[in-house]
């Protein structure tokens, strides 16, 4: 009798490990996905950079 409860959780367990999946279903479109955000986070940051850089310049002009 408990070997027969042990069994149905056993393979109760089993079933739902294996209906269920935390991998995506196409690996190398999410991860050409993630490298478009990159891309994109990269265009976006660049005037902010362009800022930072002539603020650097004048700084430098500034103390010389």
């Amino acid at each position: 009798m408990k070997f027969s409860k042990v069994f149905f959780f056993f393979f109760a367990f089993v079933m739902a490990m294996s209906t269920t999946s935390a991998r995506p279903e196409n690996f190398f479109k999410e991860l050409e996905r993630a490298g478009q955000r990159v891309r994109d986070a990269i265009i976006n940051a660049k005037p902010a950079i362009d800022v930072i850089s002539d603020t650097q310049k004048v700084w430098k002009d500034f103390q010389t």
